[in-house]
């Protein structure tokens, strides 16, 4: 065995033995992990189904078409691209397809729970195009829509981003979808985090509103690591545009355009697979009952920390993640994620809104529960997960005590294996 396999393995134990609470990742399943590590990867497929640059691609054409069909089927789009390496990917191509340089763009502010690529200025969308923000209500920190007609009237941008990193709130996509109606703006909705509760309508559906839909293919839906682009049958999402050139193409050829060749080169046919076999189990019952229990866990999970003292952002959750704001119990989010870690339970520091800490540092936790629902933790598990965040921080000096939970929870987890097959 080599050094990289030998590190493989012992990425295999970590994730193995703690408690992975980082809401954006997951566990994909066996079919999922074979796909992504076929010889797929071997085949160069430029181009779409039956418009390739390069030959040998029948096999590759037949699996990147049920991909596309079981995207559309679950999400009830029209039309699909499955090619997006990441969501920032699907998220760049939408700007290339649709905006100049320096065109402005509105999105929500990071530092209240966006995304680095809805225009924060260390990102392509910040340093192509001029980036306004709209954030949340300082009283309930929920999202300020009339701030965000407000800075649209204003500013009239082009584009208008709903979506979030780090909001455990839903959207109010119709309100959305009217602001941006009163400018011509095109609405974005990137459903990146709570992907799979929409699919499985525990969640409003952007597609009924907005032009254009993006989502990564982890997180929620349990997938490979991707991006995909969707447009729906409603709100004018197959209408022709006017493009930067002043003539009138469909939407979809744009975005096709924008990603292949605009942002990126040959697609990765074996993450492609990868999806194409996440979307069919995403479609069955099994995999909604999965998602109905990430919320409940989720909902539980914040109830709980609110029974201890913790500040939960806006008060409890509709998705799948939590936010706290850790200031109350004089600890940062790094130190927070750090101590956590040491005891096998892995989360994220968070910026949480009118933080008094830099970016990495921050004063808040990010937390989300579909991870430890995919190894079959249910409601009755997530007390006890509480109890141990709360005294791992409690006792931050106590490396004894902190070291008999990282024992206890390596014990518990051994009864939720994953892949017990390898």
């Amino acid at each position: 065995m080599n050094t990289i396999q030998q590190l493989i393995q012992k990425e295999k134990e970590r994730q193995t033995n703690g408690l992975e609470l980082i809401a954006s990742e997951n566990y994909v399943s066996k079919n999922v992990l074979d796909a992504t590590g076929s010889i797929l990867t071997n085949k160069y497929a430029e181009g779409y189904p039956g418009k390739r640059y390069y030959g040998g691609c029948e096999v590759i054409d037949e699996i990147e078409q049920i991909t596309i069909d079981r995207a559309k089927e679950l999400f009830g789009a029209v039309w699909a691209n499955v090619q997006p390496h990441s969501g920032a990917q699907a998220n760049a191509a939408v700007m290339l397809g649709f905006l100049n340089p320096y065109d402005k763009i509105l999105g929500f502010d990071l530092a209240n729970g966006g995304h680095l690529t809805h225009g924060s200025p260390v990102t392509f969308s910040g340093k192509i195009y001029e980036a306004h923000f709209y954030g949340i209500h300082p009283e309930t920190y929920l999202v300020n829509y009339d701030q965000m007609e407000a800075i649209a009237l204003k500013q009239k941008p082009k584009l208008i981003i709903c979506g979030a990193s780090s909001y455990t709130r839903d959207w109010d996509y119709q309100r959305v979808r009217a602001i941006a109606d009163q400018v011509g703006a095109i609405v974005l909705a990137d459903i990146s985090h709570p992907a799979g509760l929409i699919a499985k309508k525990l969640l409003n559906n952007p597609l009924d509103y907005c032009h254009i839909v993006t989502t990564t293919t982890h997180k929620t839906l349990r997938g490979p690591r991707g991006g995909l682009i969707l447009l729906g049958k409603d709100g004018a999402n197959l209408c022709d545009i006017r493009t930067k050139d002043g003539k009138l193409k469909r939407m979809s050829t744009i975005l096709d355009a924008a990603v292949f060749p605009g942002i990126q080169g040959g697609p990765l046919q074996h993450v492609i697979a990868g999806k194409g076999i996440a979307f069919g189990e995403a479609l069955t019952q099994n995999y909604e009952i999965y998602i109905r229990q990430v919320q409940k866990n989720a909902q539980l999970m914040a109830k709980t920390f609110l029974d201890f003292g913790y500040n939960v952002l806006t008060g409890g959750t509709d998705n799948h993640s939590i936010v706290l704001d850790l200031r109350n119990k004089n600890i940062t989010g790094k130190a927070a994620e750090i101590l956590l870690d040491s005891a096998s339970i892995t989360t994220n520091k968070n910026m949480v809104p009118f933080d008094n800490q830099p970016p990495m540092i921050t004063s808040g936790l990010r937390l989300g529960t579909p991870a430890i629902t995919s190894r079959g933790i249910m409601e009755n598990m997530i007390p006890q997960t509480v109890e141990w965040i709360n005294e791992v921080i409690i006792n931050k000096d106590d490396i004894y005590k902190i070291n008999k939970i990282k024992v206890k929870i390596k014990e518990v987890m051994s009864q939720y294996t994953i892949y017990p097959e390898i």
